[in-house]
């Protein structure tokens, strides 16, 4: 017997998150089948409203309620390194670290070709005028350790090489085809020390 059909849809969008598959998406709605309609309509409105309250910062990429994100607006970063990831949730693991104390600038897609993302999503003109900016010495690349990782880094100090500029990614510590969640503060600081020239 199938379930109904606004079930199913329910079920179908809860399997758009990581890591949930049709088992776990459908144990989720009928979870919500049974919360209140008042928890229902306030879950409704965050959904509906998280990007407009919680968009990019226009100068980083990273995550921010009013204006400028609280890493832009900071005097206390050292302005002439800049740190450059791949999605804003991976800007707070280096954060934990405590080793970085410079600016950061998330690009949103590695290359992937075979997915239709190429070279032109990332800005790369962003991320120059802000090294000319700032006059910044070192590019700290924070990719994941995977293909598509891999390949934005080179392209991204093919594009970057500049004599005054030295360009560095995570070292030791990192296993292939790790993402930097999933790795402890104490392996990706290691990481961060330890960054190597690309």
């Amino acid at each position: 017997m199938k379930y109904p059909e606004d079930l199913q849809a329910l079920s179908s969008s809860l399997k758009k998150l990581p890591g949930v598959g049709a088992r776990t998406a459908e144990r989720f709605a009928f979870e919500l089948l049974g919360w209140s309609q008042n928890d229902l309509m306030q879950f409704a409105e965050q959904l509906a409203t998280i990007q407009e309250k919680i968009p990019p910062c226009p100068t980083c990429g990273c995550l921010t309620q009013r204006g400028l994100c609280s890493f832009c607006s900071s005097n206390s970063r050292d302005s002439h390194s800049l740190c450059i990831l791949a999605s804003a949730r991976d800007v707070y693991s280096i954060e934990e670290t405590k080793t970085f104390r410079g600016l950061y600038h998330v690009v949103e897609h590695l290359l992937s070709p075979l997915d239709g993302r190429h070279a032109n999503e990332l800005d790369v003109g962003k991320i120059e005028r802000r090294i000319q900016k700032h006059e910044i010495k070192e590019v700290v690349i924070a990719f994941d350790s995977t293909l598509e990782g891999d390949a934005t880094a080179l392209f991204l100090k093919e594009r970057l090489d500049l004599p005054t500029l030295k360009i560095t990614r995570l070292a030791f510590g990192m296993p292939v085809g790790s993402s930097l969640d999933h790795i402890d503060g104490g392996t990706l600081a290691r990481a961060l020390s330890g960054r190597q020239l690309l």
